[in-house]
C-alpha cells in the first residue's frame, strides 16, 4: 500500500504512539508485507525468528517489538505490539467506508459494461469497458477490473485476507488494506471468492478463466491465460505463472510458485513449488507419471502377498 504523500518517521510514530530510531524526517512512503516490500515501506515483525529477515528486507522502516541495532540507511518503529500497530496504520490510511447505495458514486464504470440487478459496486472501484457483471456479485472497495471481463452470479471480489494472530482471548485479525486487480478478458464463474491483498494486490492475469466455486487467497498472483477448474482452493501469497492449468478440487499451501504451463491434475495437494511445463498429481504432489506408476504398483501388493504365502 502506497500512501498519497510522503510521511516522516515522526509522523508515523505519532499515529501509533510509539518510539522510533532514526532521523525524525526519515521518509515513509508506504507499508507492505515482507514478500512485496520496497524502499520507503514499513514492514512489521513480532517474532525473533523473523527479525533478521525483516531487518534485511527491502523495507527501510521496520516496525518491531525490540530495540535492536538499526541497519544503516533504515529506521525503526519500536512497539510493544507490532501486529496491533500495523492494523492501526491500515485503519488510518485505508479505513472502512460505509456505502448505502448499490453502485458507489466514486466508482468508475466503462462504456458498454452491463451490471445486472442486486450487485454491489463499492467505493473507488474501477470497471473497464464491455464487461458483464451478473446478479448478486459483490465488488468491494478499490477493486480494479479491466475490459471484456465476465463475472458470474454470487462471486465476491475483495473479501478480507484469512490472516489471524492467536491471542489468549481469541484470534486477532490482520486488517486488509489491499486490492483485487482483474486484468482484461478474464472470466470468473459463479460463487467464486477472491480475497484482496493485506496491503498489496491479489491479481488475476489477462485472459485467465476461472470456473465456479474457486477461492483465491490474499496477495496471490495468477498469470495470463490460466485455466482453473471448479472447487479449487488457492492459498495466500501464491504465484501461478502463465498458462497453468489447474483441474478440479486442487488445494495449495501458501507462498509457493507453480511454473508456467504446468498442469495440476484434479484433487492434487500442491504442497510445494513445482516447475513449469510438467504434469503433476497426488498429495503430496509429484509428477503425474511417477505418481500413477506408484499407484499401479500399490494395486499389485495383494498379488505379491499371495505369492509370498
Amino acid at each position: 500500500m502506497k500512501f498519497q504523500k510522503i510521511y516522516s518517521l515522526e509522523e508515523i510514530a505519532t499515529i501509533i504512539n510509539c518510539e522510533y530510531v532514526g532521523d525524525k524526517n526519515f521518509p515513509v512512503t508506504g507499508m507492505n508485507e515482507i514478500h512485496v516490500v520496497e524502499s520507503g515501506d514499513i514492514v512489521f515483525v513480532d517474532h525473533p525468528k523473523y527479525y533478521d529477515k525483516a531487518l534485511n528486507s527491502a523495507a527501510t522502516i521496520v516496525l518491531i517489538n525490540k530495540n535492536v541495532t538499526c541497519p544503516e540507511g533504515k529506521a525503526l518503529l519500536i512497539s510493544d505490539d507490532p501486529f496491533r500497530d500495523f492494523n492501526k496504520l491500515t485503519n488510518y490510511f485505508k479505513p472502512f467506508q460505509f456505502s448505502n447505495v448499490s453502485i458507489a458514486t466514486s466508482a468508475s464504470i466503462g462504456s458498454g459494461t452491463v451490471i445486472q440487478p442486486n450487485s454491489f459496486i463499492g467505493n473507488h472501484v474501477v470497471i473497464g469497458e464491455n464487461c458483464l457483471i451478473h446478479s448478486n456479485v459483490s465488488i468491494y472497495d478499490y477493486t480494479v477490473i479491466g475490459n471484456n471481463v465476465i463475472i458470474h452470479a454470487g462471486t465476491v471480489l475483495g473479501a478480507d485476507a484469512f490472516y489471524y494472530k492467536k491471542r489468549p482471548e481469541g484470534y486477532d485479525q490482520l486488517l486488509s488494506g489491499g486490492r483485487v486487480v482483474i486484468k482484461d478478458n478474464v472470466g470468473i464463474g459463479a460463487l467464486c471468492t477472491i480475497d484482496k491483498g493485506v496491503t498489496g494486490d491479489t491479481t488475476i492475469g489477462e485472459g485467465t478463466k476461472i470456473d465456479n466455486q474457486v477461492h483465491v487467497g490474499h496477495d496471490t498472483v495468477i498469470g495470463k491465460k490460466c485455466l482453473i477448474a471448479s472447487q479449487t482452493g488457492i492459498a495466500g501469497c501464491v504465484i501461478i505463472e502463465d498458462e497453468v492449468t489447474i483441474w478440479g478440487q486442487v488445494g495449495t499451501t501458501s507462498g509457493i510458485t507453480i511454473g508456467a504451463k504446468a498442469v495440476i491434475l484434479g484433487q492434487t495437494g500442491v504442497t510445494k513449488s513445482v516447475e513449469g511445463g510438467k504434469s503433476y498429481f497426488g498429495t503430496p504432489i509429484e509428477e503425474s507419471r511417477e505418481k500413477l506408476k506408484q499407484l499401479a504398483n500399490i494395486k499389485k501388493i495383494p498379488e505379491i502377498l499371495n505369492k509370498l504365502k
